[in-house]
């Protein structure tokens, strides 16, 4: 059943607050239900940021729209020092009357204005309307991650993990090591320069930690642990290179799931890049199950000013 806009109206926002976070978590249980697809939109994360303290909407971050007291639209950019990524919904029974063509087309407008870098469009690889609408506006495919949750049974990390291994929190003073892991992982040095990045003590007060993997005193990998209404998550964990194939990774991953699981997590999860082969294996052998697939395409600085909107949802 289509419903009719007969109050429709817009919020901009630097960032969310519980309110806020409390409307779009309904919007995406009711269009997980209706769709049974996912979404990507850092809610948790986002909510963490807010400090309480009104900052106007200088940088927007937050799109709702509204149909008078009824959030019916959500269109967020996510930000973590490199290309935006950006997620949304609408009501299904708002659909095609232009509301996430409205939506888009503001973000677009704070593209333009914040002169950023590319944008990254995500789409559950099960989303019909999202696929259509991001190569309606000219996305170009760029990967593909599959989110995956870690399996109820899953054995305790303390039978596997190796001697002689610390796991320690990181600090400012690791914030360079940081840097230069992710370039080496993520294979994009000006995304994760010293320019870009956030200390890790910054990011810890915004609900993210780091953790650096020692072995007789000499740093081998990382990993970032979030966790929010008793879901954990896992990212950004590599090896050096000169430190794989020993069992190290495993060892890793496992101290992770160890900590989340000291902080009562309910739920541990986890991306993990569709075509890395090594990750996804061990993740797998380490008890983690694929749920869904997101897609992730780009639109360059220069699609800025080609950018055109044609499809309705």
């Amino acid at each position: 059943m289509v419903k009719k806009l007969h109050k429709p109206w817009i919020k901009l926002k630097e960032y969310i607050d519980a309110s806020d976070y409390e409307a779009i978590n309904g919007l995406q249980d009711l269009c997980h239900r209706v769709d049974q697809t996912a979404l990507k939109l850092e809610l948790d994360y986002k909510l963490e940021v807010y400090d309480g303290i009104g900052k106007g909407v200088e940088d927007n971050h937050e799109f709702m729209y509204f149909n008078g007291e009824e959030l019916i639209g959500y269109l967020g950019i996510s930000s973590f020092g490199g290309s935006w990524e950006v997620n949304g919904m609408v009501a299904p029974d708002y659909r095609r009357q232009g509301v996430f063509t409205k939506l888009f087309e503001l973000v677009i407008a704070e593209w333009k204005r914040r002169d950023s870098g590319s944008m990254l469009l995500l789409s559950d690889r099960n989303s019909e309307s999202g696929q259509k609408f991001i190569a309606g506006v000219g996305g170009q495919y760029k990967h593909s991650e599959y989110e995956m949750f870690l399996k109820k049974d899953a054995p305790a990390a303390a039978q596997y993990q190796l001697e002689g291994i610390v796991f320690r929190k990181a600090t400012n003073a690791d914030a360079h090591e940081i840097a230069r892991q992710n370039a080496i992982y993520f294979n994009d040095e000006n995304e994760f320069s010293s320019e870009n990045m956030i200390l890790p003590e910054e990011e810890e007060r915004r609900g993210v930690t780091s953790y650096l993997v020692e072995k007789e005193g000499q740093i081998i990998g990382k990993v970032n642990l979030q966790l929010t209404s008793k879901l954990g998550a896992i990212f950004g964990l590599g090896l050096l290179p000169e430190h794989r194939r020993k069992g190290y990774g495993m060892t890793l991953l496992l101290m992770a799931i160890e900590k989340l699981r000291e902080e009562n997590a309910k739920e541990i999860m986890l991306q993990v890049e569709a075509d890395n082969s090594n990750a996804l294996n061990l993740y797998k052998s380490c008890g983690f199950d694929e749920t869904s697939t997101m897609d992730y395409f780009e639109l360059k600085q220069e699609d800025k000013e080609t950018v055109l909107v044609s499809e309705k949802l």
